[in-house]
């Protein structure tokens, strides 16, 4: 392949989804979102794939936009995240089954009890944010 062919799809891959630059808004963001998971699909079924690279540089442009229009809280701690979240997703304390019951998700945003490594990890999953944001 040739500069002229690489050029030529990094083109038609910006004018589809716009990877070239900064997400521009919510639409944008949206649209990159459903990429995303449908690489996701695509890498999951492969032993290698070099869809990867393309899963993180379009990773890399999401997380550039929610840091820039969505940024967490200031002095924020893992309970206050958590809570930010379920207000951001729209979920009450018994939406959250990654964490337990509502008594328990109660003494986590109360600050009562800290979340231990398996509901980080599925918590991150389903937010799909790194694990450290819960941390």
């Amino acid at each position: 392949m040739n500069l002229a062919d690489i050029t030529a799809h990094w083109v038609a891959l910006h004018e589809s989804l716009g990877l070239g630059g900064p997400v521009r808004d919510e639409a944008h963001y949206d649209q990159l979102m459903g990429v995303v998971e449908a690489l996701m699909g695509e890498v999951h079924t492969r032993e290698s794939s070099a869809l990867s690279g393309l899963v993180d540089l379009v990773a890399d442009r999401i997380r550039e936009y929610e840091d820039r229009a969505h940024p967490w809280p200031d002095s924020s701690t893992p309970a206050t995240r958590l809570a930010f979240l379920m207000e951001q997703h729209g979920l009450r304390q018994c939406d959250l089954p990654e964490v337990g019951a509502q008594s328990v998700v109660s003494e986590v945003l109360s600050g009562k009890r800290a979340l231990n490594l398996r509901q980080t990890q599925a918590l991150a999953k389903r937010f799909g944010i790194p694990m450290d944001a819960l941390a």
